[in-house]
């Protein structure tokens, strides 16, 4: 390559901004058409409610699994902002309380593609790796200040209230389990409180 061939080589540029919005309304899309119609819903569905062609899809989301694998991405990236956003509430308890009870809310939203999205962060362990270091630091980063501030018994790790979630939310399939769910973790969290504050209610499930 000549001198003048090497002075005219372009640096690797961002993506463009319309591309990037374009990715961010195919997640949007594949979240709300695969919660409705679960796994086996058509790309073509997605592609539709995103407003884009499917080669659109395509160029972001080769396959259906890299679809999957993004969308799960994005919701436990999502969570730990939740968690971020809620260590400035002036009272921490309530802003663990905030963050399971959102945990609930996005497991109802997700009943229609939860096997497909387990299957795809099981599949992947460093996906599996990566949601699980995340939403442990997340609730841990609550569960610490709570601590801290004297409203929590110092004897509870952050994967304890991981598994605890967990199995609550295992009668997800079962009509009406949201509303039973929400008020287990209001009972949970009650029964964390330290002695102190151990008669404290706590407030009404909405």
């Amino acid at each position: 390559m000549t001198a003048a061939g090497k002075g005219t080589r372009k640096p690797s540029r961002k993506p463009r901004t319309d591309a990037v919005r374009n990715r961010e309304r195919v997640l949007e899309a594949a979240n709300a058409v695969f919660s409705a119609g679960g796994p086996d819903a058509s790309l073509e569905a997605v592609a539709r409610t995103a407003g884009v062609g499917i080669g659109t899809l395509y160029r972001h989301f080769p396959t259906r699994e890299a679809l999957f694998e993004a969308v799960y991405r994005r919701e436990v990236q999502q969570l730990a902002d939740l968690a971020e956003q809620l260590k400035d509430k002036p009272d921490p308890l309530e802003a663990l309380r905030q963050w399971m009870r959102s945990n609930v809310k996005f497991v109802a939203t997700k009943k229609g593609m939860s096997e497909a999205l387990a299957l795809a962060a099981y599949r992947n362990s460093e996906l599996f790796s990566y949601s699980h270091d995340r939403l442990t630091r997340a609730i841990g980063s609550l569960l610490d200040r709570a601590v801290a501030a004297g409203e929590i018994r110092g004897d509870i790790g952050a994967e304890d209230l991981l598994r605890a979630l967990v199995g609550m939310c295992y009668t997800h399939s079962q009509p009406g389990w949201q509303k039973g769910v929400l008020r287990l973790v209001d009972v949970f969290i009650d029964g964390l409180r330290s002695g102190r504050d151990s008669a404290k209610p706590p407030p009404r499930s909405r």
